[in-house]
């Protein structure tokens, strides 16, 4: 009989952690490898916020906090809501986690009940399953199709809501096609959202501040106000503050819910990092003027990625909104061939044997639940990226047919 919990086997570890974890592996045993599986920028953390962080520590401001965040934080938290979203929010309705991961978690620990059932559009962030699983939901994926821009439309979502569902998670723009959603493509399904009543809305705007070309970013409560006292808007400042390591997300919600969150966080990690506040107080009041080069940068990048991949006989790479990733389809190459004689029959086998030949880490697409696609991280230098698609396009070209 097996000592480990039940519960336990219902998941997996996460993919995107294996593939990083192997790179560096594969890196320290003398292979060049070039890790394009990592969702972290590249950047350094901004000056200001480190000082912000180095101050806490000079200050003494290392002791225990609330367990869900110092009153600083949640003010700065609410007065970021208000301005880059036009959400209302109180102290009272504001939770600050350990990332945005246990944002996630919290939420779901404290609302599911086994039979629960959550919609996950797919392409999914590989953790939006496991989570559901390990607080004893049941995922409910909904595929959206490369032809649809890997976005869900309304009568998909319609069709997937039964009695029993009491989440939507909604990402955008996504990890890993880093599609966004159109204000328009987002009041339709929150149309849909207003026709069900029972059902919540769960928001993961982490990569907000990374929006491209003319791609405007909005959030659900913030397109139908109605969905307000059902919605919890997830955010944090890992990604467009360069801070993934300093563990910070945060939410705002109905009190009852953030209430419900604390609760579990108090019995669990209890607070975040206090030096890790202060340097997220610094984020959200501090200038912004960062994000507009650090955008710039990644829309090279992608185009970069975008066009190298395009150019691959056998691979579609559709063009991202946001985010920094890209999630072309290899459909025109499964079947195929490697010069050592092994078939490509799934997109983990090419990624397997592309990372094996040439050195490059990618993430498979049954991950995020929707084949036969891999994930590019383009958050890593021009020549890293260029290089990376050189050897890309030779394995492929290197396939062929059986």
């Amino acid at each position: 009989m097996s000592f480990l919990s039940k519960t336990l086997s219902r998941v997996k570890p996460s993919p995107t952690i294996a593939v990083t974890t192997l790179a560096g592996e594969l890196r320290a045993a003398g292979k060049d490898v070039i890790g394009l599986g990592a969702g972290e920028p590249d950047f350094d953390t901004p000056e200001n916020i480190r000082a912000a962080g180095i101050a806490a520590i000079n200050e003494g401001k290392t002791r225990y906090t609330a367990p869900d965040g110092i009153p600083e934080l949640k003010q700065a938290i609410c007065d970021k809501f208000l301005r880059d979203n036009g959400l209302t929010y109180t102290p009272a309705q504001i939770s600050v986690g350990t990332g945005g991961k246990q944002i996630l978690y919290n939420a779901l620990m404290a609302t599911l009940n086994p039979g629960d059932e959550v919609i996950i559009p797919a392409p999914y962030w590989v953790s939006y399953p496991d989570m559901v699983l390990l607080a004893g939901g049941t995922p409910v994926t909904v595929a959206a199709t490369l032809e649809d821009n890997f976005k869900i439309t309304a009568a998909q979502l319609e069709a997937a809501i039964t009695p029993k569902t009491k989440w939507l998670i909604f990402n955008s723009p996504s990890n890993p096609t880093g599609a966004g959603y159109s204000r328009d493509e987002l009041k339709a399904l929150t149309d849909v959202l207003m026709r069900h009543p029972h059902v919540w809305v769960m928001t993961d705007d982490m990569y907000e501040h990374l929006a491209y070309d003319d791609f405007e970013f909005c959030t659900p409560a913030q397109v139908e106000p109605a969905l307000y006292n059902r919605t919890l808007t997830c955010n944090g400042v890992s990604k467009a503050y360069a801070m993934t390591g300093w563990r910070i997300g945060y939410a705002g919600g109905p009190t009852e819910l953030i209430g419900a969150m604390r609760k579990v966080q108090s019995q669990s990690t209890s607070n975040p990092c206090s030096i890790s506040q202060w340097a997220a107080v610094e984020a959200l009041n501090g200038p912004q003027d960062f994000l507009a080069p650090h955008n710039e940068m990644f829309v090279r990048r992608r185009n970069l990625v975008v066009s190298m991949l395009n150019a691959i006989d056998g691979v579609t790479c559709p063009v991202p909104e946001g985010a920094f990733y890209v999630y072309p389809s290899i459909a025109g190459l499964i079947g195929k061939v490697t010069p050592e004689g092994k078939t490509i029959e799934s997109d983990e086998d090419f990624s397997t044997a592309l990372l094996q030949d040439t050195g490059v880490a990618v993430v498979f697409g049954a991950a995020f639940g929707l084949s036969p696609n891999f994930r590019v991280s383009y958050a890593t230098s021009d020549d890293a990226l260029k290089t990376a698609c050189e050897r890309i396009q030779a394995f492929c070209a290197s396939l062929s047919e059986q």
